[in-house]
């Protein structure tokens, strides 16, 4: 541990000699700085977004998977006596541990985003429906459906599976979707600092030359590329970063009500992961500028 702190110690201080070979500003260190943050920045939100899509399809999936509705359609005068009949019937099925029939006004507010407040739920046939409360054991859906049909002709049950599992794709594809994005950012970075590595190594060539000339090594020289551009990269990363967190934390807070732009945040231990984006940054920099340097010295032999 002792030799790895003294190592990074010495990397960040650097050598004054070997730093003469990177220039210390140009078009290449306002790319690299500029490159790092914007990807930093970029990341931030792909995470969120990836971070998002997992809380929400594990909500989905609890709050679906524990809960069941059966709509009762009959005449007028059957509806109180065919949903008296599916509350006993429900009462008594293993696994069901609480049954509750909708309210005129909560099926009315159910229906007003579609219909508006002024629908007049009593003199339209609407269904009656009863809200079905599961036990973590869940119930004989198939066998429930057969009693029902036998005792209670009007009555749908509706167990969520059908839409439950679709909601749960889609949400766990829009998340590997957020981590295939940071994952093409971390490409395109290390792409671009690539680019400006072997800028760099270009416009000093005749410094190498001269540094190979007096003995230096190509690794030496190597080193004091992959030690500014590993630099650079952290340096954006980091302000990319800080800028990308400022972003989120104006977005709306997760509301029960407000649907899934409203919690597009980090919550509890989901705050660390952005600390990883500066390193990250730095590591893919490191690694990018090393080969990069190293095989344009070889070829420069």
């Amino acid at each position: 541990m002792t030799d790895f702190v003294k190592a990074a110690r010495d990397f960040i201080s650097g050598d004054a000699h070997a730093d003469r070979v990177v220039p210390p500003s140009g078009i290449t260190a306002r790319l690299t700085t500029f490159v790092s943050g914007t990807m930093a920045f970029l990341t931030v939100f792909a995470l969120a977004l990836s971070l998002a899509s997992g809380r929400l399809a594990t909500r989905w999936g609890d709050d679906l998977a524990h809960s069941s509705t059966l709509r009762i359609s009959a005449p007028a005068g059957q509806v109180a006596e065919q949903t008296a009949v599916a509350i006993r019937v429900l009462e008594s099925t293993p696994g069901i541990e609480a049954v509750r029939a909708l309210s005129s006004d909560e099926q009315r507010a159910l229906l007003e985003p579609w219909f508006g407040p002024d629908l007049p739920v009593d003199s339209l046939p609407i269904p009656q429906l009863i809200e079905i409360l599961e036990t973590d054991d869940g119930y004989d859906a198939a066998g429930l459906r057969l009693r029902l049909q036998a005792e209670v002709p009007g009555a749908i049950l509706d167990d969520h599976t059908r839409w439950r599992k679709p909601l749960e794709q889609a949400a766990g594809r829009l998340r590997l979707l957020g981590w295939l994005a940071i994952g093409l950012i971390a490409v395109s970075t290390a792409a671009m600092i690539t680019l400006a590595a072997n800028a760099a190594l270009a416009a000093n060539a005749q410094v190498i030359g001269v540094l190979r000339l007096v003995g230096a090594r190509d690794s030496y020289i190597a080193n004091a590329f992959v030690r500014r551009f590993t630099l650079r990269a952290l340096t954006g990363g980091a302000v990319g970063t800080i800028l990308g967190l400022g972003a989120v934390l104006l977005l709306p807070s997760a509301q029960s009500a407000g649907g899934f732009l409203t919690g597009l945040g980090f919550q509890g231990a989901g705050w660390v992961w952005p600390l990883l984006i500066p390193p990250l940054a730095g590591g893919v920099a490191y690694f990018a500028t090393g080969a990069a340097a190293r095989r344009t010295l070889s070829e420069s032999l």
